[in-house]
């Protein structure tokens, strides 16, 4: 019987719901504000960490950098949580990074809507003008 996921995956599934949970309800720092882990990426010997937020309000660069200032800065506290509620014998070290894939992801489809509008007026308008 095949595994469908390495034991690296499913630290790292883990991983993202403790973490999750340990920033919204362990971690008081206000620069942080409302963060959403995206994602984990664990390396094969669980030594390190990757792990991928989104901020509720990150319009402004200088936002997102002091919270992953902060974040990083809570890195300790969060890695020792996180060690306690998994049980692991190795707690990988964590680096925080900005996931700005939900950025893109609608910046790439307000691009494909605009085209889209922008298809169908000239559509419309040379179709009037067919008929005429």
């Amino acid at each position: 019987m095949a595994k469908e996921f390495s034991r690296t995956q499913r630290v790292a599934q883990e991983m993202q719901k403790e973490i999750a949970i340990i920033i919204q309800r362990e971690v008081k720092d206000p620069r942080i504000g409302m963060a959403t882990v995206s994602g984990v990426e664990v390396s094969r010997d669980l030594a390190y960490a990757k792990v991928f937020v989104t901020f509720l309000n990150d319009n402004e660069p200088e936002q997102v950098k002091t919270a992953l200032k902060a974040l990083q800065d809570a890195s300790g506290f969060i890695r020792t949580l996180v060690g306690k509620a998994m049980r692991l014998r190795v707690v990988p070290a964590l680096t925080f990074s900005y996931d700005n894939s939900l950025v893109e992801g609608m910046r790439m489809s307000n691009l494909v809507t605009n085209v889209v509008r922008n298809d169908t007026e000239r559509r419309s308008v040379t179709g009037e003008d067919q008929e005429d």
